[in-house]
């Protein structure tokens, strides 16, 4: 079968990460086309990935007729807009997370995606294909925890990429920190109980960087949540996390429990010197998730070459963010929210 041609529109930290995977690490497709007002980027991705199309415009290069695939890695407001405009345009979409920042745009390019059954749309829940959370996975499907009561979710960036946020925030919306970071951990938490969040209460502080405070965004969040089978999570997002990048997920059952990344370890070298027993910490998301982001984009590739539909959906796309958006709804108001059924 001949390889699936694919656009990548956003070429920003996150998106180099996916170009360079479909370019170099992932089977059964080529990096054809790029996408990005940023003339340097479009330069990078010739010179360095052999792009063949560049485009300034993203709706010229939805309209190629080269393409099978988009990779959407833009910033997260065009998200739904540019989702819409590819499936119209008969091309299988994957998006990164979220889906989009409102709720009704959300449901309107669910229902898109709906109307197009033979193309592939696939949101980039990209902790779904890591070797480790997939494994935690089988022991709960497998009942070796009982039945789940409670999920502890920590999601704290590195302290060295704060400077870099506190100026993007000032200039742009990044959603809040629940949409922007606790989307993944409230992905995992629908995954791993197979159930909804039904109640969010959530709380923040701005200690080492207050200047947030003016452009409405968060340093430190924690959201308690409250599962429509009364199971519980607890959720803690920050940006300001000295030793690295922080990920940790605690399981808790009638039968027993599991941590995954207690320690966020980079490797499994212990170094024994002055300092003691030193073990480095990974340092940002793309070393962490490395793997992950392949798998999920080779999963990706694989659902259009066999014309299956991937497990991650539009779907749950809506539902998470239906929950961030509560989560900052609770911050903002310091009430408890109920999340309607609809």
């Amino acid at each position: 079968m001949e390889k699936i041609k694919v656009g990548i529109v956003g070429l920003g930290r996150l998106g180099k990460v996916h170009a360079e995977n479909l370019a170099e690490n992932v089977q059964g497709c080529e990096l054809v086309a790029a996408c990005s007002v940023v003339q340097e980027e479009l330069d990078y991705a010739v010179a360095t990935l052999g792009v063949k199309e560049t485009y300034k415009d993203y709706a010229e290069m939805v309209k190629s007729p080269t393409l099978d695939a988009i990779f959407i890695v833009s910033p997260s407001g065009f998200h739904c807009e540019q989702i819409q405009l590819a499936m119209k345009q008969g091309k299988h979409v994957f998006s990164e997370k979220p889906i989009g920042l409102d709720l009704a745009e959300i449901e309107e390019t669910q229902a898109i995606v709906g109307r197009y059954p033979d193309q592939v749309f696939m949101l980039g829940f990209m902790r779904r294909y890591d070797d480790s959370y997939l494994y935690a996975k089988q022991l709960v499907e497998a009942g070796e925890l009982g039945e789940l009561t409670l999920i502890r979710c920590y999601s704290i960036d590195p302290s060295s990429g704060m400077e870099s946020f506190v100026k993007f925030a000032g200039a742009s919306d990044s959603g809040g920190i629940f949409m922007d970071m606790s989307i993944h951990d409230i992905d995992l938490i629908r995954w791993f109980t197979k159930k909804e969040v039904h109640k969010v209460w959530a709380i923040g502080k701005n200690a080492a960087y207050p200047a947030l405070d003016k452009v409405g965004e968060l340093e430190t969040g924690m959201a308690m949540l409250q599962l429509e089978n009364q199971g519980m999570a607890l959720l803690v997002a920050g940006r300001n996390c000295q030793h690295g990048y922080h990920v940790e997920t605690e399981l808790i059952g009638t039968k027993g429990m599991l941590r995954i990344a207690a320690i966020p370890e980079k490797n499994l070298v212990s170094v024994m010197n002055e300092d003691g027993v030193v073990r480095a910490c990974s340092q940002d998301f793309p070393e962490r998730f490395r793997e992950a982001f392949v798998n999920e984009a080779q999963e990706f590739i694989s659902c259009i070459k066999e014309k299956r539909k991937p497990e991650v959906s539009a779907y749950d796309g809506l539902q998470s963010t239906k929950v961030a958006l509560a989560c900052k709804e609770a911050f903002e108001s310091n009430e408890l929210i109920t999340i309607e059924d609809k």
